[in-house]
This record gives structure tokens, sequence and C-alpha cells, in this order.
């Protein structure tokens, strides 16, 4: 009886302290997160900052360019990820504090602005780039850009500006653009992550984008997904893909996955 006793109280014993480490295991990272509100020519923006508080010293910076409903729970996560992998993330604001369209007409108007107007996009989005190489954990010329359906064009067009970030990546993005000359200007690497039964992004456009790239003599990849449509990282897109729009549990974790190799390269 005794022997029982003592087993039992030996393995409650284990249990508790494989308990605690489980715990003191998930506190390895403090993710400290916060608004920031910064301005472009008069419009207040609202951008949205995380970090683990818990390395020291500076680190690379990724801004990321929210879909075309503007900041959401998905930018947010897609920050908090970047930040427990040991980067500053800083989601750019292109509408403007408190413009956070509802449905997809709203969504639809304001993403037009700025896809009529590229310079107006650029501007937008340089803007966040001027913020973050001020935050003091980051390395000012440690920086990448990566964008969503809508965002993925604005890190496109941020690069074709001559902005000095050292990569811009596109999950699913807008691949056009009404100056592809601008390519010259590009300094960065370029990552496309593309679903390649996107009926929004056709081929057409694919193959437009490669000839501007080359043309430019871009460092470009592109990498394409089987069977995935638009907006395959984001599972509020639904899982039917005959809409056109759909999450994709396999593109999405290949493609962050080459997300992750890619910064590796840059920084």
């Amino acid at each position: 009886m005794k022997k029982r006793s003592f087993l039992f109280i030996s393995m409650l014993i284990l249990a508790l302290i494989l308990l605690l480490a489980a715990v003191s295991g998930g506190e390895a990272s403090m993710i400290k997160e916060k608004y920031h509100e910064y301005s472009h020519k008069g419009t207040v923006l609202e951008g949205f900052v995380a970090w683990d508080e818990e390395l020291e010293g500076k680190r690379p910076g990724i801004i990321v360019v929210h879909e075309w409903n503007g900041i959401n729970p998905q930018i947010i996560q897609r920050c908090r990820m970047l930040a427990e992998l040991g980067y500053v993330a800083f989601a750019a604001d292109i509408y403007g504090k408190g413009v956070r369209p509802e449905n997809r007409e709203e969504s639809a108007r304001q993403a037009t602005i700025y896809r009529k107007d590229r310079t107006l996009m650029r501007e937008r989005v340089n803007a966040a780039l001027a913020e973050i190489i001020i935050l003091p954990q980051v390395y000012p010329d440690r920086i990448a850009t990566i964008g969503y359906c809508f965002g993925g064009g604005v890190a496109l067009e941020q690069a074709r500006s001559g902005s000095d970030i050292l990569g811009a990546v596109s999950f699913h993005g807008n691949l056009d653009t009404p100056d592809p000359e601008n390519a010259g200007n590009i300094k960065a690497k370029i990552l496309v992550l593309h679903g390649a039964a996107d009926p929004h992004v056709p081929m057409e456009q694919v193959m437009d984008f490669r000839k501007e790239m080359e043309e430019g003599g871009v460092d470009w990849q592109l990498i394409m997904y089987g069977h995935a449509v638009h907006s395959f990282t984001n599972p509020g897109a639904g899982d039917d893909p005959s809409r056109g729009s759909a999450y994709n549990r396999a593109a999405d974790r290949r493609s962050w996955e080459a997300m992750n190799l890619f910064f590796e390269e840059i920084f």
C-alpha cells in the first residue's frame, strides 16, 4: 500500500514538473503590441505595432499592408506571428484612421481610390516606412514589406517607387501597374506568392508582371500554388474555391514558409 502511495505521489510530482516546464516555456516570448498614430499630408493614420519585448537589441522590421477592407484581425494576427519570429511588425494604414470598410462595396470604393492613384498609394505605404525606421527596436536599413490582396499590390508599388526596402512580398496580390517601366527603380528583392487558379489575377497579368520584372532587371521570384484562388491565406474567405476567393490551408502554410526563407536570405 505504501509503495502504491509513493508511486502515486512520484507521478503527481513529475506531472507538476512537466506542467511548470510547459508554462515557463510558453512565457519565453513576451509579445507587446500597440496602435500607432501617424500622419501623411494632414491625414491621420493608425497603424499597429507588435514586437517581442524579451529580445534585446535591434532587429529587422516588417511592414504589413492590409487587404481591401483595411486593418482587421487577420492583419493583427499576422503582425503577432511576425513578432513571434523575432521581427518588429508594423501594420500600415493606407486608408486613414477610422476608415474600416464593413462590406464589399465600401472595400471596393476605398481600394479603387488608391489603385487609380498609384502616387498616393506609394506615399501612404512609404509613410509607414518613415515610421517603422524610427522605432527603437528596429534596424532602419533592414526593412521588408509584405501585403495581402490589395496590400500585395501596395507592397509591389512601394518597391517600384524605388523605396529603400530590402524585400517586398505579395500574398495573392494584384500584379498590374500603370507604369511597368518603374521596375527599373526597384532596389528590393521581390517574392510573389500566387494562387494558380486565382480568377482575379489571371495568367495574362502574371505574364505581364514577369515581362516587367525581366525587363527591369529585378531579382524576383514567383511561386504558384495549385488549386489555390484569391485570398488563400485568409480563413475568413470561406472554403468554396468556385467563388474565386477561398482559404487554402496548404497554400497558407507553404507561402508563410516561403516568406521565412526569403527573409533569411535578405536579412
